[in-house]
């Protein structure tokens, strides 16, 4: 069983123009599926189209809190049948982002909300996207009734004891490369004590290149080993032990087969 990248962005960005070379390159490097993430509804229907034609894509599909003030009322009636469909393991990434503020604040709740309301029709998980916003992000949650349920913080940047919040509301986080880079000690602690039964690892492509690739650009799944190399040295396991686990651990949470 090889490493699964469990967030990464091919249809959208500089690897849209080279998705199997992409592909072929995360096969090589042992990572052996990718969760594919659209941001929004062109974005989604090309992660679903390329999940349909390609096994080694899995797809999540939202409104990224970037998008927000981008969403017509039109596009509403068309999510409820795309995250319906099998090749979608997944909804999201969605939530608030106050670090960058590329959209209303009013705006990405409501869109936030909104997806909530819809994604509670399926039994799939939730992929959040959380930038200065915790407490926000987590109060959005609770109210939707989503305590408890399958929902993971993607590309986990914050502190520890905000972890420690949403673990205790039976959610995860996820990790990227990120935990290899000097100045992000806290992350890398935090990745190195986490529960070995739910880590769960990304590359979130094409953005974050870990070490010792931190300067190739863009990012790509194929790197997802570097991370996991790092991460598994860390923690004093082996590294096949390590990729068998992260990768089990990802097919349970999204309800991969296998």
């Amino acid at each position: 069983m090889g490493l699964i990248d469990s967030h990464a962005h091919l249809t959208r960005g500089p690897l849209a123009s080279d998705v199997a070379g992409a592909l072929d390159r995360a096969v090589a490097a042992g990572v052996e599926h990718i969760i594919c993430i659209g941001v929004d509804l062109a974005d989604a229907r090309c992660v679903i189209a390329l999940a349909q034609s390609d096994r080694r894509v899995s797809a999540g599909v939202g409104i990224h809190p970037h998008e927000a003030g981008r969403v017509n009322e039109t596009e509403w009636g068309e999510w409820p049948e795309l995250i319906r469909l099998p090749v979608v393991v997944a909804v999201g990434e969605m939530g608030l982002d106050y670090h960058y503020d590329f959209a209303d604040r009013g705006a990405q709740r409501q869109v936030f909300e909104r997806q909530l309301a819809m994604a509670s029709a399926v039994d799939k998980p939730i992929v959040i996207h959380c930038r200065d916003a915790h407490s926000d992000t987590l109060a959005v949650l609770k109210s939707a009734g989503y305590a408890g349920k399958r929902v993971v913080f993607h590309c986990y940047t914050g502190t520890a004891a905000e972890a420690a919040e949403i673990a205790d509301l039976g959610w995860r986080t996820s990790f990227t490369g990120i935990v290899t880079f000097k100045n992000s000690a806290e992350i890398a602690t935090m990745a190195t004590g986490y529960p070995v039964d739910h880590l769960m690892i990304e590359t979130d492509s094409p953005y974050l290149s870990p070490e010792p690739v931190r300067h190739v650009r863009p990012n790509e799944p194929a790197h997802l080993a570097h991370t996991a190399r790092f991460l598994a040295a860390r923690r004093r396991v082996d590294f096949e032990a390590f990729a068998q686990q992260t990768a089990a651990n990802t097919r349970a949470f999204y309800g991969l087969p296998g």
